[in-house]
């Protein structure tokens, strides 16, 4: 007989899944579309399968209890998983904060960086910091040609000097 956690008793007679499924009718094509089970799934099928167990051949106290901490097991492992996603959005919220608050320590200091085919250099003097879609930026203060000031946002990776040049 199959794995008893992959069979479903209905009337006294015990079905393997896919005969289940094809005795109720789900469709070749439905089938396996859901690959994973979640946790109220898991626990819908484990009523389902109690509500039609045979009363004179009870499932096994063993059975019930190894299914039972399976239930148990995954919710948890869904409830640390959802967790650890909360934990990564918090580190990476303090590595944004610790980088701009690096970058804040350049406010008024000379920078020169390249463009992004790397082929032009650029000078100017950092004016303040932005993060903007989760990318962290400098913004540097540049003459522009009529002389007057104008802000340019740079991109960390492009900056290839920090202080007077030689």
């Amino acid at each position: 007989m199959a794995n008893s956690l992959n069979t479903i008793t209905v009337d006294g007679k015990t079905y393997d899944l896919e005969t289940y499924k094809s005795t109720q009718g789900v469709k070749a094509s439905e089938v396996g579309k859901k690959n994973e089970l979640d946790k109220d799934a898991f626990l819908s099928l484990l009523v389902t399968q109690m509500q039609y167990q045979d009363p004179l051949s009870p499932m096994d106290n063993t059975e019930y209890l190894a299914q039972l901490a399976q239930y148990s097991s995954l919710e948890q492992m869904t409830n640390v998983a959802s967790k650890l996603g909360d934990v990564y959005s918090l580190v990476e919220n303090i590595d944004s904060s610790v980088l701009v608050g690096q970058l804040s320590s350049m406010i008024g200091k000379d920078i020169q960086w390249t463009s992004s085919d790397g082929k032009t250099f650029y000078e100017g003097t950092v004016s303040g910091v932005s993060v903007t879609d989760g990318k962290t930026s400098v913004i540097a203060t540049v003459k522009g040609p009529d002389g007057s000031d104008m802000s340019t946002k740079v991109e960390i990776a492009n900056i290839t000097r920090v202080g007077k040049g030689v």
